[in-house]
């Protein structure tokens, strides 16, 4: 697939460069002999108009060219060296798979390698493959979360969690887990072309210190970072109340384990903070603040806190706009 792909495109931009160059080297001709230098900048400018396209084309071509190069190169290591994986999706001869790694790890092979290997026998182990609606179907009677029907405004896949609904002295944690894997290939599985990411969507309304679990979500930022790397785009935290500000204090310290997140909060404290906080005497008003966390791993999602206005005037139509979320 990338062969083919690579020589169409490789032929095309090949062929327009030696056009370009020779349309170059004339616009530079006629400078030297010709003094109007307002028709000589008008050519210039036309002439970047016009191959623009196809200058950015070749910068396309030769970047999957070396794409092409390091999917090969990681395909023959871990055919030598882990052959006993699997084949075919999600194996270790997936090439869509590989080069995603590839992207996730900056193109360093061995780390994609390292990386990737530990994904296709966690795959394995976890048996991915043999989750369906029937073998989660207790746990998902509970309603603590599911995927959307509908993508959001920006045309993703939406993995809604409900957190009041989840009770860890109740439910079983492996029931939670296999849940929690079979929803998030159920959103990939719904991905438009062109679209790479999901939205998460955390519904904290009703959240109590009963609903905390530490531990899932130690298991979350795992699937997330080693599993699925950069595939959740965006989380929405809806109504956060103020009890669930000593969780997230928590969760911060797992996060720089995992993550080099930028976190976005739009707090609209009236709506998401108690009137009686603390927080309401404290320069936090303005509404939008940037944090950007100084952790070693690099992947970027942001995090929002933020009202059910906004996910209904932000993220959806009304068309669109989950049962949960409407007036």
């Amino acid at each position: 697939m990338l062969e083919s792909y690579k020589g169409a495109i490789l032929g095309q931009a090949g062929a327009k460069l030696l056009f370009i160059l020779f349309e170059l080297v004339s616009a530079f001709s006629m400078r030297k002999f010709n003094h109007f230098d307002e028709f000589y900048l008008i050519s210039v400018v036309r002439f970047v108009q016009l191959n623009v396209s196809w200058l950015h084309l070749i910068v396309v071509a030769f970047k999957n060219e070396m794409w092409f190069h390091l999917v090969l190169e990681v395909k023959e290591k871990l055919e030598k060296e882990h052959y006993d994986l699997p084949v075919g999706e999600n194996g270790r001869d997936d090439e869509d798979m590989i080069l995603w790694y590839l992207k996730d790890r900056r193109f360093s092979v061995e780390e994609a390698i390292a990386k990737l290997t530990k994904a296709i026998k966690w795959r394995q182990e976890f048996g991915v493959a043999d989750l369906s609606e029937d073998t989660v179907k207790s746990i998902a009677k509970t309603g603590k979360a599911y995927v959307h029907d509908f993508l959001d405004v920006n045309d993703r896949p939406v993995l809604i969690v409900v957190a009041s609904k989840h009770l860890p002295d109740v439910h079983d944690p492996r029931d939670n887990e296999k849940l929690c894997v079979f929803l998030i290939e159920k959103a990939l599985s719904k991905l438009p072309a062109g679209q790479e990411q999901i939205l998460g969507i955390v519904d904290l309304r009703g959240f109590g210190t009963k609903n905390a679990d530490l531990s899932y979500l130690t298991f979350l930022f795992d699937v997330f970072y080693y599993y699925y790397p950069k595939r959740l785009g965006e989380v929405l935290f809806v109504e956060a109340p103020f009890v669930f500000q000593p969780i997230w204090q928590l969760t911060k310290p797992l996060l720089k384990s995992y993550a080099s997140m930028v976190c976005i909060f739009i707090m609209n404290l009236y709506r998401v903070l108690s009137p009686n906080s603390s927080l309401n005497s404290t320069n936090l008003n303005s509404g939008i603040y940037l944090c950007i966390l100084d952790m070693h791993i690099n992947l970027s999602t942001a995090v929002k806190f933020c009202s059910t206005e906004t996910v209904r005037k932000e993220y959806f139509t009304e068309e669109t706009l989950p049962i949960s979320f409407r007036d």
